[in-house]
C-alpha cells in the first residue's frame, strides 16, 4: 500500500515537472518561429501570478480612479460633495429661519402689544454678591466691576424702568398736538396718544428702515421703523401711508398722515410707541409733542 502511495506521488511529480515544448508555426511553410519549454507546474504558477496581478490592478483601479462610481453599491464622489452643501445649506437656513420667526414674534408683540411681565426678585439676584464687609478692599478690584455688571444686569430685567441709553440719539416729534392718552403699562396702552387735525403729516422720529407697512383691522394703516440699536417706533391708526416696506427713511421725514382708521380709534389722532429691543419706552421722556 506504502509503494502504491510512493509510486502516486512520483507520478503527480513527474507529470507537473515533464517539459513540453509550445512550438508557433507558420501555417503556410510550416516554419517554426517561436518555442517554449513548458511544464504544467510553470503553467499552473504563472497563470496564478497573473491571476493575483490581475486581481490587485482592478482593485486598485476601482477604489483610487473615478471608475467605482459605475458601480453598484460605490456612491458618486459628486453625490457626496454636494450632500454636504446642501447639509450645510440646510443648517444655515434653519438658522434664518429661527431668526426671522423670532424677528416676526417681535413685530407680532409691537402689533399686538402683548407682553409678558416678569416679576424679578432683587433679592435674589444680590444674594450670590454678598460680601463680608471685613474683607472688602477700597481699591478698585475686579469684583466690584462685576457686581457693576450685575446691578447693570438687574436694572435690564425691570420691564417697565428702562430708559433708552442711545448715545448722541436725537428722537424728532412725530407729530404735534396735544396728548389725549398717555402711556399706561397696568392697561397694556405702551404708547401715547396724539390727537391732531387730519391729514397732518406723520414724520419719522429718527433714520432708519421702514419694516411694516400695512393695514390691521385693529389698528388700521400701521407703519413700524427700524431705528439702530434694536429701536423700533410705531405709527398706528394712520389715514394714509407714505412709505413702504424697506424703504430707508431719514429722521424728520414724512411718512404717513394722520387719520382716524382700524376699530380701536374714536377720532383722528396718532396712536405712538418707542420700543427698545422688546421693552415699551414711554415717548414723553424723550419727545415733546406741543
Amino acid at each position: 500500500m506504502a509503494k502504491k502511495k510512493v509510486k502516486k506521488r512520483k507520478e503527480i511529480k513527474r507529470k507537473l515537472l515533464h517539459k513540453y515544448r509550445l512550438v508557433i508555426l507558420n501555417e503556410s511553410t510550416f516554419e517554426e518561429k517561436i518555442s517554449f519549454k513548458l511544464s504544467r507546474l510553470n503553467v499552473f504558477v504563472t497563470g496564478s501570478l497573473f491571476m493575483i496581478t490581475l486581481i490587485g490592478l482592478t482593485t486598485l483601479l476601482i477604489a483610487f480612479t473615478p471608475l467605482r462610481e459605475y458601480i453598484p453599491g460605490y456612491s458618486s464622489t459628486r453625490l457626496k460633495k454636494e450632500a454636504t452643501e446642501l447639509t450645510y445649506k440646510t443648517d444655515s437656513l434653519v438658522r434664518t429661519l429661527n431668526y426671522t420667526n423670532r424677528y416676526l414674534d417681535n413685530i407680532r408683540m409691537v402689533l399686538k402689544g402683548d407682553i409678558e411681565n416678569n416679576v424679578v426678585n432683587r433679592d435674589s439676584l444680590f444674594q450670590q454678591f454678598k460680601l463680608d464687609p471685613a474683607s472688602v478692599d477700597l481699591n478698585p478690584i475686579k469684583e466690584d466691576s462685576l457686581l457693576r455688571a450685575e446691578v447693570a444686569l438687574e436694572d435690564k430685567y425691570n420691564l417697565f424702568e428702562r430708559t433708552i441709553d442711545k448715545k448722541n440719539l436725537v428722537l424728532f416729534t412725530p407729530v404735534s398736538g396735544s396728548v389725549s392718552m398717555g402711556f399706561n403699562p397696568n392697561e397694556k396702552h405702551y404708547a401715547v396718544d396724539i390727537t391732531a387735525k387730519t391729514d397732518s403729516p406723520v414724520k419719522a422720529v429718527a433714520n432708519g428702515t421702514v419694516i411694516f407697512s400695512e393695514w390691521t383691522a385693529d389698528t388700521g394703516y400701521v407703519i413700524i421703523i427700524e431705528h439702530e440699536g434694536g429701536l423700533l417706533s410705531v405709527y398706528k391708526h394712520n389715514g394714509s401711508l407714505s412709505k413702504y416696506q424697506g424703504n430707508i427713511v431719514r429722521g424728520g421725514e414724512v411718512i404717513a398722515a394722520v387719520g382716524n382708521t382700524g376699530e380701536f380709534t374714536t377720532g383722528p389722532h396718532l396712536h405712538f410707541e418707542i420700543w427698545d429691543n422688546g421693552t415699551p419706552i414711554d415717548p414723553l421722556n424723550y419727545i415733546d409733542f406741543n
